[in-house]
């Protein structure tokens, strides 16, 4: 498995696999809800490559992409939008091997502080992170197509 970062054209690649893995984890979201929002938050656009301290890593796999991370860090935190894995790639360390290559660059911006965010309702997102030494430290909302789901704050210090 190669991880390298995001090219302008990894993005359809990108949405296909933020389509798959939101209708095989989110059964809370209507499945048209799910594919009007993976077109609006996974573009060039809403994840843009030259923005100051974004970083987008693509993980694949005999040249197919199979997994993506998103995160932003800015003065003394950085905050992981996205972190997603095919389906049918779970379970295999994608997952761990892109949140260990996105922690090496996000050192590099010197941040005392990483968060990530998911929904909630997210077991696995939950054990995910916590088993890599994140704590939920908060709650918040995310809004989508005027609708309010709970939305968990995980945080690690690195200091």
């Amino acid at each position: 498995m190669d991880v390298r970062s995001a090219t302008p054209d990894d993005f359809e690649a990108i949405t296909e696999v933020a389509r798959k893995t939101w209708h095989a984890t989110y059964d809370e979201l209507e499945a048209d809800m799910i594919d009007q929002t993976v077109d609006n938050w996974y573009t060039d656009d809403s994840m843009p490559l030259e923005a100051p301290g974004t970083i987008v890593l693509v993980a694949e796999d005999d040249s197919e992409l199979v997994g993506f991370t998103h995160a932003v860090a800015q003065g003394d935190k950085a905050d992981i939008l996205r972190l997603y894995v095919h389906p049918e790639h779970q379970g295999e360390g994608v997952g761990s091997v892109l949140h260990e290559q996105l922690m090496a660059e996000i050192e590099a911006y010197d941040v005392d502080r990483v968060r990530s965010f998911d929904f909630a309702f997210n077991e696995a997102s939950r054990a995910f992170y916590e088993g890599l030494g994140f704590e939920q430290t908060d709650e918040g909302e995310v809004e989508i197509d005027g609708e309010y789901y709970p939305e968990a704050v995980y945080t690690h210090d690195l200091t």
